[in-house]
């Protein structure tokens, strides 16, 4: 999907960084409101966070609060807009493997089974369909479950998708549009004018004037803020994920996982954290996560964090004690110390928007997030409250504890 029109000069309404699931979303959100849109990345398509991704598009896992209201809004739009482009562009150009097959959270303990209750309570007032369960009820949902399972709750409205396809059906669309595309071009500043708005970039393969940049570079986005003039505390977050080889149709039904996940998703310590995550996808492979770690950049896979991921799952499915793992793979998300996303204008660089931050959700997140990226850059109202994600929560007057944050975590 590399663009072969224009040069490297050839202007934009608006150039996005980064092509993966968050930067295909704004693209196409741009595009549909007829904006010039290039979307560059210094990879191929999607081949970041993106590609490391499980596909998740979650409810279960969000606390009452912003990002709940974001999820909630993300989660009703992704079936429409999938809808939309199979419209748009033919069935066999848009298939993203969606399946709401519902989530499962359960916990083996009895603190952590009324913790649970409360926290699916709290949910339900925000407005989630989170059903308790009794504990031998767990069993009909998942048969190969521990027997162990002192509580548990089903979430109906948790989804699926194949984020890689997700995104190149997103950047499709964009290309069908008029829309341009280009791979292995490294954005290696912003340039501004006098008044400090954005008003071109400087690649590898020379400048491009545009009317915004956008910066949907992922964990990578603190760096590319950072050479902005602009940092913002997001660095990488790495997680680890196993795939087994295929099992049987049903072996396990839903997204489950422990209690535990949503504590380590919204920890802020950087050390290793490991809560049991599982999923099949629809060829058969089980999914087996969740590892937490801020440790910059070192993509090394290590024995100790394959280890854990395996006995947790096994804990919760024994079945899965015998199966052999095939593969693992590692991946960066980007973490913010709130975790909440940054999305809108920079007040420092005016034409400068970040869509990042998203951490281990950004899939499930991108359909709202491009969404209210693209309403806010039209000047149109915004389907959600878009203050609690905007840079200023970081304030611009701490731009040198910013920078801190971000030489401490491993960026520069």
């Amino acid at each position: 999907m590399q663009d072969d029109g224009g040069g490297s000069g050839s202007g934009a309404d608006v150039v996005i960084v980064g092509s993966g699931v968050v930067g295909a979303a704004c693209a196409e959100a741009l595009t549909r409101r007829g904006a010039r849109v290039l979307v560059l990345d210094r990879g191929p398509l999607a081949a970041g966070t993106t590609a490391c991704g499980e596909g998740n598009l979650l409810v279960s896992n969000k606390a009452p609060g912003p990002g709940l209201a974001l999820a909630q809004a993300s989660l009703s739009r992704w079936p429409r807009l999938l809808a939309a482009l199979r419209e748009e562009l033919g069935p066999g150009r848009a298939e993203c493997e969606y399946e709401v097959k519902g989530g499962l959270v359960v916990a083996t303990g009895e603190p952590e089974g009324a913790a649970l209750c409360g926290f699916a309570a709290a949910q339900r007032a925000a407005g989630v369909d989170a059903r308790e369960l009794a504990p031998g009820e767990a069993a009909a949902y998942e048969p190969h479950l521990t027997p162990a399972v002192r509580a548990a709750v089903h979430y109906p409205q948790d989804a699926q998708l194949q984020p890689v396809l997700a995104a190149t059906s997103l950047l499709a669309a964009v290309r069908a549009r008029g829309g341009r595309i280009r791979t292995g071009v490294d954005v290696t500043g912003v340039e501004t004018g006098r008044d400090g708005r954005a008003v071109g970039v400087r690649t590898s393969q020379g400048r491009i004037p545009c009317g915004a940049v956008v910066n949907a570079c992922g964990p990578w986005a603190g760096e590319f803020a950072a050479a902005a003039g602009a940092p913002l505390p997001v660095v990488p977050r790495r997680g680890t994920v196993l795939v087994t080889a295929p099992l049987p149709h049903g072996t396990v039904r839903h997204k489950v996982y422990d209690a535990g996940y949503a504590e380590t998703a919204r920890s802020e310590d950087a050390a290793l954290q490991v809560a049991a995550v599982v999923e099949a996808t629809q060829a058969g492979t089980v999914l087996i996560g969740s590892s937490r770690q801020r440790c910059g950049f070192d993509g090394t896979l290590r024995a100790g964090v394959l280890g854990a991921l395996a006995r947790a799952a096994a804990q919760l499915f024994p079945v899965l004690g015998g199966v052999p793992v095939m593969r693992a793979y590692g991946g960066f998300r980007p973490y913010t110390p709130d975790h909440l996303p940054v999305v809108g204008e920079d007040p420092r660089h005016p034409g400068l928007w970040h869509a990042t931050g998203h951490e281990g959700a950004g899939i499930g997140l991108a359909a709202a997030t491009g969404e209210l990226l693209a309403e806010l850059w039209a000047g149109e109202p915004p389907h959600l409250d878009p203050e609690p994600f905007r840079v200023q929560r970081f304030g611009t007057a701490r731009t040198t504890r910013t920078a801190r944050f971000g030489r401490e975590n491993g960026w520069h």
